[in-house]
């Protein structure tokens, strides 16, 4: 499914039953019926039923289906309520005392990948918090751009947030796009469409030719002064989450890709002892 397909799709207004949901979902995931019903244990018959209205499915086989077709905990309440349950999956905020362990979690991590930056963010690239290794490579970037909440995604975009200081930004920006699209592709979200069709809209400069085969990964090459600092990232998520928040964040840990910015990041964290 493209994105504007998904964005039509994503903005109908009007409720649908809990089979057009079931299909749409099993559609974008290019299923057909006898697969899914292989995969969930029952029959096509039954399937095509529930999916054209002619059957109901009971609460157990709405969350078998959602998990077989790997729904997002907020997109599998969803899916309950259409089919006239309650919501199953909580969504609480990081200050809940039943994600204590979570957020020391979190923290621990940021706190331990000092001297270099890192940051938790939600489902929609919405900065949720990062250690104090962040602040300084924002330094410059206009007040008005990182009001809250800072999107990750519109910082690196925009020519008075990172753009302009990426030195690889047509690499760079393309592999966000890809990030986000596939994330389009897997939750459906009308509001990560819309972000993506935002960003697709900003003018970037053509990749000059194929990445080096001396390149491990895509590295992200800011601009700090007159040096250039080089990044390579990864990204973690909780393994095993039934709360709706937890399992949309993901932390983005950044190390040095090369001598020089690992020995700048430690020359930064030593002045903001």
């Amino acid at each position: 499914m493209n994105a504007h397909a998904a964005t039509a799709r994503a903005e109908r207004t009007q409720p649908v039953h809990i089979g057009d949901h079931l299909r749409e979902w099993r559609q974008r995931r290019h299923l057909s019926q006898l697969d899914l019903a292989g995969d969930a244990e029952i029959s096509a018959r039954h399937l095509s039923f529930v999916e054209t209205g002619r059957a109901a499915p009971s609460r157990e086989m709405v969350l078998k289906l959602a998990e077989r077709l790997e729904v997002p905990l907020r997109e599998r309440n969803v899916l309950l309520v259409a089919a006239g349950f309650a919501p199953a999956f909580p969504q609480r905020s990081l200050d809940d005392p039943a994600l204590k362990s979570a957020r020391q979690a979190i923290d621990l991590v940021l706190k331990a990948h000092e001297p270099n930056p890192a940051l938790a963010y939600d489902r929609r690239w919405n900065l949720v918090t990062a250690n104090r290794m962040v602040a300084p490579l924002l330094d410059g970037i206009p007040p008005h751009r990182l009001g809250q909440p800072i999107n990750i995604m519109r910082l690196a975009f925009h020519p008075e947030g990172l753009a302009l200081r990426t030195v690889n930004l047509a690499e760079w920006s393309a592999h966000l796009l890809e990030r986000l699209h596939r994330q389009c592709e897997a939750t459906a979200d009308p509001e990560l469409l819309k972000l993506y069709q935002e960003l697709k809209a900003y003018r970037m400069p053509a990749r000059s030719g194929p990445i080096s085969a001396d390149n491990v990964a895509i590295p992200f090459k800011l601009r700090l002064g007159n040096e250039v600092l080089s990044f390579i990232s990864t990204t973690m998520v909780f393994g095993t989450p039934v709360d709706i928040t937890l399992q949309e964040l993901a932390l983005e840990t950044f190390f040095p890709a090369d001598d020089l910015t690992a020995e700048r990041m430690r020359q930064v964290a030593a002045k903001l002892l």
